[in-house]
């Protein structure tokens, strides 16, 4: 048998830890093939042997594999339902002092987000935010926090003009904002979850997954919730089996581990 993509995903699982297996075939195939070519490689078994021995490569491979299309405040009349409805409700229902989870957060567009929003209702220095990407390397960028004009465009202008600095052409958030968010290395499809949080946050990802490996996450997500913890998801990953799985739905993208009794 020749080196093909079956041998090819086994190989990277090997060197990455990343199981494409659980990533939609069409999409991760033409994403890496389109890698291959730009490079010059002859195939899967010549491109394995350049992530093997070739840094740039390998670092190039991750970014890529991983899809980090992030901007601030995506799709803001979620934003304004989470600000109005959902933070208050959290906060009702657990005090200030909340956990809250920022899952794969590509470049920091979303936690940082969350920071600002979470600061018209508690203090910034009582907000503290998990955010986790499978990606070293978007990890490191988020932690800079350099932003282009387009990705901050639906920021909140007092938000804008109080915490975003214009160098060059491009946006500096403060560390005001950056100090609350830790970041850490997570792998959805690999490794365990923490639990205790209040608020998980995971848009615009897991719309690459198979159904499987979604409804694998949504239901680690539920277990990492607390009784009456929310889980914030994007446009494109409506919970269709959300009751099979424990939820209660309590807006379009937002869902709920039921309160206990």
């Amino acid at each position: 048998m020749g080196y093909d993509y079956e041998v090819f995903k086994s190989a990277v699982l090997q060197l990455t830890k990343i199981d494409l297996n659980a990533y939609k075939e069409s999409q991760m195939k033409r994403r890496i093939d389109t890698l291959i070519a730009k490079h010059g490689y002859k195939g899967y078994e010549d491109y394995v042997g350049a992530l093997q021995t070739n840094r740039e490569r390998f670092e190039e491979f991750i970014t890529y594999l991983t899809i980090n299309v992030s901007e601030f405040y995506r799709d803001p009349p979620q934003w304004d339902y989470l600000d109005k409805c959902i933070i208050p409700g959290l906060i009702r229902r657990f005090g200030r002092n909340l956990k809250i989870w920022s899952a794969a957060c590509s470049t920091g567009d979303e936690p940082y987000s969350l920071v600002m929003a979470l600061s018209k209702h508690i203090p910034l220095h009582m907000i503290r935010i998990v955010a986790t990407d499978l990606d070293r390397q978007v990890i490191e960028k988020a932690k800079v926090g350099l932003y282009s004009e387009k990705s901050i465009a639906a920021v909140p202008v007092g938000f804008k003009n109080k915490y975003f600095t214009k160098i060059g052409l491009s946006y500096r958030i403060s560390d005001e904002i950056k100090s609350r968010v830790e970041f850490r290395e997570h792998n959805l499809l690999e490794q365990n979850y923490a639990a205790g949080f209040h608020m998980i946050v995971c848009r615009n990802v897991l719309i690459y997954f198979t159904e499987e490996a979604k409804t694998e996450v949504f239901r680690k997500f539920y277990s990492s919730l607390v009784p009456g913890g929310v889980l914030f998801i994007g446009s494109a990953e409506q919970m269709i089996n959300h009751k099979q799985l424990g939820y209660g739905r309590v807006s379009s993208l937002f869902y709920e581990r039921p309160k206990t009794v």
